[in-house]
């Protein structure tokens, strides 16, 4: 069988580019098909060719086809399931893969999961294991949380039960309580990208919230994550 049949059949959407598009968006069990949504729309809109891949087909995907791809998009969702529905092979695939140049962006449930988390995490971290942000010890499961990132702007992001990313990386912007809300940093040869809010988040997510940066800013400032781990850029940082 051709070899890009054979990627093809992995992935529940392959692109033009044969399944080696630049973009490998995962949306397996326990990612929010919400918040796959919301990142395909930032993708289209940025114009990036990609594919989506899932539980089964990265289950069933070597480290080279991994490879094949520039950066791998781990969303929003359950980090317990998502973790529990990869073999433990899937996993070290995709640390051998980072470890040799695919780059990660982890958005909340992808960021506790690119960490090392006890539910087969990739442990991009070199042994962190990331909490949640100080909200959820007050009860609180979604807010809109200002963020401020290390250029001085603040933005109202969405925040549902996600990680703040303290002792890895370089920290992009910092929540109200000081923790890391974004970070960077490299993995071997990856560039990683943590994020524990969600700047894809479209307007319907914030009905009973109160925002003071529209849903456009934060579109923006996801595009921009998403160039800098696709890119290896460094962002500005602390």
């Amino acid at each position: 069988m051709p070899r890009v049949f054979l990627i093809c059949l992995l992935l529940t959407r392959c692109s033009t580019y044969g399944g080696n598009a630049p973009v490998l968006l995962f949306n397996g069990t326990g990612t929010s098909p919400g918040d796959v949504a919301a990142i395909e729309s930032i993708l289209d809109n940025m114009h990036l060719a990609y594919s989506e891949v899932s539980s089964w087909g990265l289950n069933h995907m070597s480290q080279a086809q991994l490879n094949a791809h520039r950066l791998l998009i781990v969303p929003g969702g359950n980090f317990v399931v998502i973790g529990n529905r990869l073999r433990p092979e899937a996993s070290a695939h995709i640390r051998k893969a980072v470890q040799s140049g695919l780059n990660y962006l982890g958005i909340c449930a992808g960021a506790f999961f690119g960490g090392n988390s006890p539910f087969n995490g990739l442990n991009l971290t070199s042994g962190v294991r990331f909490g949640f942000y100080s909200a959820e010890n007050r009860g609180v499961r979604r807010a809109a949380v200002r963020v401020t990132d290390a250029e001085s702007g603040t933005l109202d992001q969405y925040w549902e039960d996600g990680p703040q990313l303290s002792g890895w990386g370089s920290v992009i912007a910092r929540y109200p309580d000081g923790t890391p809300a974004v970070v960077e940093g490299a993995s071997g040869n990856g560039w990683v990208i943590f994020s524990g809010v969600h700047p894809e988040a479209p307007e319907n997510w914030r009905r009973g919230m109160t925002f003071t940066t529209p849903a456009t800013a934060g579109h923006a400032y996801a595009a921009t994550l998403i160039a800098a781990a696709l890119n290896r850029t460094t962002l500005p940082h602390y």
